[in-house]
């Protein structure tokens, strides 16, 4: 049996979403891979542009060209906004929900008496007008800053002070008192919780009024020793995805980065809390060698991060690691295996700000006996899961439509 293998460069966008000018004109303009290829236009990503990436950005001033042998198309988004959870989520067969839209001011309240009532200590940090929690010194919540206002809440902890279990606890009854489309709780080990503090800010809409108040995630340090985390969904029905899906016909999935973290996989293998791309592919590379059947699903998280950091230079950087990793994975690859390289969203290093951008996403697919075919552009990120459990004879994820009879 063969081998389905998905990478995903997330936030490696291809140009803003035909809604965008309507939904989030904050991302007019926006086109993560194609500024980046311009902006180091002597630089290359050998492997990518073998897999077609020119092919799907297009005319650039980069030394880069486009492949005639390549298969690639593009994936709009069927979620609403431009975020990872449930850009994976849509990756994985599910029809996404129009998410509920509270910011944390709107939720503390109801959060703040179910932690009380759990026998938490709950405290209120205040900067700009605005309030976060702290619970039992050790913890944070607040909004997420990366994501849209009101879509996602965050849980930022100290593991020199609190147990990833116990953060998950918390994080839990979090969960219970407020329906956003996401919770995040996860930390690593800093050397004070003042650090964390220090690193709470707030933000602004376009109008100017301040609405966001949280933790900087990178500027908290908790990604930088023993990070673990966990994503609380809201709604998300896993029997009807891909791992589920393919455990239903004796077919394993191997999750590994960000992925492993927020999509539901409790029957296969799951590398969680993995952030190093390097690592990432090792530990891809380790699973392709040592077995000959199964989905196998990367998230690279570091192109992400690089985006909210507006750093092109390390975005680069991150895509050229990601470049070998996808070489070495061809090399691994069987006869009969495909692979497909995608993104979630977009997050445009050149944009203005730091949260995601609402972008197209490359497909870019490698099948050993395929060449040259254009798959367009395919109306949801869900078509990937679909081609999944169709490679694999599995039921239909409850949403998506299969390429799988274009590519074999």
């Amino acid at each position: 049996m063969a081998r389905f293998i998905v990478v995903v460069l997330d936030g490696f966008g291809v140009g803003e979403m035909p809604d965008v000018t309507v939904v989030r004109p904050q991302d007019a303009g926006a086109n993560t891979a194609e500024k980046l290829l311009n902006h180091f236009p002597l630089k290359t990503l050998p492997t990518l542009e073998m897999l077609g990436l020119v092919n799907v950005v297009g005319d650039t001033k980069s030394v880069m060209k486009a492949n005639p042998g390549a298969n690639w198309g593009q994936a709009w988004l069927a979620h609403e906004g431009g975020d990872t959870f449930m850009g994976h989520q849509e990756i994985m067969g599910t029809l996404p929900k129009p998410p509920v839209v509270m910011p944390f001011q709107q939720s503390i309240d109801a959060i703040e008496q179910a932690l009380l009532a759990k026998n938490y200590q709950v405290k209120r940090l205040e900067k700009d007008g605005l309030q976060a929690l702290m619970v039992n010194d050790c913890v944070v919540a607040g909004d997420n800053l990366e994501a849209d206002l009101g879509q996602v809440y965050n849980l930022t902890a100290n593991f020199s002070q609190i147990s990833f279990e116990q953060v998950r606890q918390i994080g839990q009854v979090v969960r219970s008192a407020n329906s956003v489309g996401r919770n995040i709780a996860f930390g690593g080990f800093v050397n004070s919780m003042q650090q964390i503090v220090d690193a709470i800010e707030t933000k602004a809409e376009p109008n100017g009024e301040v609405k966001y108040i949280g933790v900087n995630a990178p500027d908290s340090g908790t990604y930088d020793n023993g990070f673990q985390v966990i994503h609380l969904g809201y709604g998300v029905d896993a029997a009807a995805q891909v791992p589920q899906k393919l455990n239903e016909v004796g077919i394993h999935t191997y999750l590994y980065g960000k992925v492993a973290d927020i999509v539901q996989n409790e029957a296969g293998t799951s590398y969680l809390s993995v952030v190093d791309t390097e690592k990432v592919f090792e530990l891809l590379h380790q699973d392709l060698q040592q077995h000959t059947t199964g989905f196998f699903c990367a998230n690279i998280q570091e192109t992400d991060l690089s985006g909210h950091l507006q750093d092109p230079r390390q975005y680069w950087k991150i895509l050229e690691k990601s470049d070998k990793g996808l070489e070495q994975v061809i090399a691994l690859m069987q006869s009969d295996d495909v692979l497909v390289v995608m993104a979630d969203h977009g997050n445009d290093p050149f944009i203005g700000h730091t949260r995601h951008t609402r972008e197209q996403v490359p497909l870019l697919i490698y099948h050993n006996h395929t060449r040259g075919v254009e798959l367009g552009t395919r109306t949801t990120l869900a078509d990937v899961g679909a081609s999944v459990t169709a490679f694999f004879g599995a039921g239909l994820p409850v949403s998506g439509s299969s390429f799988l009879s274009l590519i074999k």
